[in-house]
């Protein structure tokens, strides 16, 4: 955690936030416990502190009207629920959720209108050969059959991984030629645990991208871009020097989003599949008057050329996974990852 300069400034920022009560932490309005209210709450709250309304080139002051006439005091909170998820998705931010006891809101679309390109079961039965795969932490791995290459799959960086964990898997993989690392369908979680990750394949200590905060209510009220840094692990932990194929697919969202950014900057790393999914936006959260929790994007993280990676990042070797090799039990992504470590193409 010592380590974690995204979590560091972000925390920073929240307990700014709860000592000095500025406008870009809380609105100053008060809002009644009534359909109007709690409706103006939420456009109030995403107004002041949602980070991507210039980037994603939304009007929100022209949304707000064509909701609010939807309303009535007398709708119920479903029909209330309701209005609100569809304004919401009109941020097309897969961070943004609106919870309530009887449902969640979810915007979707960033996966659901692209190719899948993984199949679990494919991946477990002819390439980890499931049950024979071993498992250390949240990390299943074995050196493939047909080569000596290493591979991992990785489900989810809210899975943790102990640091004994991956000196015992990386030391596995010591002689191969080269290792992959498959984050297909990985959703996201702990930015901890991308850092964590990632020191493993540098010796370095690197700036990974940059970071900035709201500074005030207005759209474009932002603070400077901070850098951040990528340290490596402990001299006298294992790491890994030789190539390393990431694999990805729409469903790399979040801080799977910013593991693939941080190591797309490793000069024996290359990213192949499909385009990530995005999601570069720190979430914060807070709270209606009636209780229902809003979590949303509220500090952008960028790339290092200073760049937005929230629709995505495009892989250095573009794969599809192709039916006819699913046919035949092979992940076209897979072997095109094994291709590219054994020969540099």
């Amino acid at each position: 955690m010592k380590r974690l300069q995204h979590i560091g400034i972000y925390l920073l920022l929240a307990a700014i936030c709860l000592v000095a009560g500025t406008t870009a932490c809380s609105p100053e309005e008060e809002f009644d416990q009534t359909p109007y209210g709690n409706f103006d709450a939420l456009w109030t709250i995403l107004d002041q502190r949602y980070c991507f309304f210039a980037y994603k080139n939304i009007d929100w002051d022209d949304v707000y009207p064509s909701y609010r006439a939807r309303l009535d005091d007398e709708m119920t909170d479903k029909e209330l629920f309701g209005v609100m998820a569809e304004m919401l998705d009109e941020l097309k931010d897969g961070h943004v959720n609106l919870s309530s006891a009887f449902d969640v809101a979810r915007y979707w679309d960033w996966f659901e209108n692209y190719p899948s390109n993984f199949d679990r079961t494919l991946v477990m039965e002819n390439y980890l050969h499931q049950p024979d795969y071993q498992i250390a932490s949240s990390l299943y791995y074995r050196v493939l059959d047909d080569c000596n290459i290493g591979y991992i799959y990785y489900e989810s960086f809210s899975d943790p991984i102990g640091d004994g964990n991956l000196d015992e898997v990386l030391l596995a993989f010591s002689s191969c030629d080269g290792l992959i690392i498959d984050v297909r369908d990985n959703g996201g979680g702990q930015l901890s645990t991308v850092q964590q990750l990632a020191a493993r394949f540098t010796t370095d200590e690197f700036t990974s991208g940059y970071i900035q905060h709201k500074t005030g209510p207005g759209h474009n009220d932002f603070s400077q871009l901070y850098p951040v840094t990528q340290k490596s692990a402990d001299a006298d932990r294992m790491h890994f020097a030789k190539p390393v194929a990431i694999l990805t697919n729409r469903k790399c969202y979040s801080a799977t989003n910013d593991f693939v950014s941080v190591m797309s900057n490793l000069p024996q790393v290359c990213i192949i599949g499909d385009r990530t999914g995005g999601g570069s936006g720190l979430p914060f959260s807070s709270e209606l008057p009636n209780g229902w929790g809003i979590r949303f994007s509220a500090s952008p993280i960028y790339n290092t050329q200073k760049e937005h990676t929230e629709f995505g990042i495009e892989p250095d070797i573009a794969a599809q996974l192709l039916s006819e090799d699913i046919e035949k039990g092979i992940d076209t992504i897979i072997e095109r990852a094994k291709v590219w470590i054994l020969t540099g193409r």
